[in-house]
């Protein structure tokens, strides 16, 4: 463990990088093998908008970067949050909580928080205007979201207290996670089932993407399923009856147009339908 946490606190940059590009071509691969639905089209066209948010998330990222070692280095030299005022925890419970303890913080609450807001649903609908879910939606965030995303991690690294090496390790394992559940892969309903009782699987999650009310409003994990059974907002539907996108903003063109992406938020908000209105 202290290898591992080591090599997480000093990794390169370009070994995040290639996790970034070997998690999207893995899941890229299987997708053509396994797919859960053979969509009509042209799989580098839609990926364009999808690789462009996912350049901007890098920048923003990489821009405030210095705040999360900053802050990440003040709670290990002042032993401040959670992790770090429990006693006589092993190296590897300490690890596992702080990657468990930032899911919630930079993920399922943030995530949680940007559909109850309104202003912020209106930033966050640029991930939800995907009409064709696949792994490359995994990182369709707007820059706004990308800062709100920003903003929660560095309040987990905080309240959790975790050092830079165990926020490095989250981050990595919250891009795998995410890219995993985004993929338009068909597993076994039984493996998918079993997986979704600790993580977040893919049929768990693109329950979260189909187009209307309740089912937008649940599944909000990114790693940890469990985030969702606590808080009552885990759901289950039939992955056949699955629709993605937006009820409230229906044109796939528009949502397929990186200009028209990043005014996306700024249009008049505009209420969800919910099932069975």
């Amino acid at each position: 463990m202290e290898e591992l946490l080591e090599y997480f606190r000093t990794i390169p940059s370009l070994h995040r990088s290639l996790i970034l590009v070997g998690g999207v071509s893995f899941f890229w691969m299987l997708e053509g093998v396994f797919p859960l639905f053979k969509f009509n089209y042209k799989k580098w066209k839609h990926a364009w908008p999808n690789f462009f948010f996912t350049f901007t998330t890098i920048l923003v990222n990489f821009g405030l970067a210095f705040l999360l070692v900053q802050s990440a280095d003040w709670v290990e030299a002042n032993n401040f949050g959670i992790i770090n005022w429990i006693p006589n925890l092993s190296l590897g419970l300490y690890a596992f909580l702080g990657v468990f303890l930032l899911d919630f913080f930079g993920a399922y609450l943030a995530h949680f928080v940007e559909h109850k807001v309104k202003p912020l649903w209106m930033v966050h609908l640029v991930h939800h205007t995907d009409h064709k879910v696949d792994t490359t939606t995994a990182n369709r965030h707007h820059p706004i979201e990308s800062v709100i995303r920003f903003v929660f991690t560095l309040f987990g690294v905080f309240i959790v207290g975790t050092p830079i090496a165990i926020v490095m390790l989250y981050q990595s394992l919250s891009l795998i996670a995410t890219q995993f559940s985004h993929a338009n892969i068909k597993l076994p309903k039984n493996v998918d089932k079993w997986i979704s009782y600790v993580l977040v699987s893919p049929d768990m999650h693109k329950i979260h993407h189909h187009y209307v009310l309740p089912y937008t409003d649940s599944n909000y994990g990114n790693i940890f399923s469990v985030w969702d059974r606590l808080f009552g907002t885990y759901m289950t539907m039939d992955r056949a009856d699955l629709v993605y996108g937006v009820d409230t903003f229906p044109d796939e063109k528009t949502n397929s147009n990186v200009k028209d992406l990043l005014q996306q938020p700024f249009h008049k908000y505009r209420k969800p339908t919910t099932l069975g209105d």
